[in-house]
């Protein structure tokens, strides 16, 4: 974690990040944003391949360690956007959604999109705000 200012960065340390020069995350006062997260171990390699549940199951899990590092928790998450390569897998990835934010309610977006990495089925981004 490295601080400048009012300004916390996480970093869950993919190659990605590196590469593209971004955040997992980024506090600033009250605010935190998530960056979007895939279901990428800290190895590098993709989890749950082909399981559009348990590829969301994991970055939600991994979405809720980078609050965590940042002073926040799910019960503080305001919006979630969620991307899938395939509409089918729509309903199974709102069911573990919906499981994880069963009364936080926060508002989302679920659209499809076209994933950099083709066994990448799902990637969401969130929104904190921690009074």
């Amino acid at each position: 974690m490295t601080g400048m200012a009012s300004r916390t960065t996480v970093s869950t340390g993919t190659t990605w990040e590196a590469l593209a020069g971004y955040a997992r995350a980024v506090r600033v006062g009250p605010h935190i944003w998530v960056s979007g997260t895939t279901a990428t171990d800290a190895q590098g390699n993709v989890v749950g391949v082909g399981d559009a549940s348990a590829q969301t199951r994991f970055i939600l899990d991994k979405i809720e360690g980078a609050l965590a590092q940042l002073g926040a928790s799910l019960d503080d998450v305001v919006r979630t956007r969620i991307y899938v390569r395939d509409m089918a897998d729509w309903e199974a990835v709102a069911r573990i959604h919906g499981q994880v934010f069963d009364q936080i309610r926060p508002a989302n977006t679920l659209v499809q999109a076209h994933l950099v990495g083709d066994a990448y089925l799902v990637e969401i981004e969130a929104e904190a705000y921690v009074p």
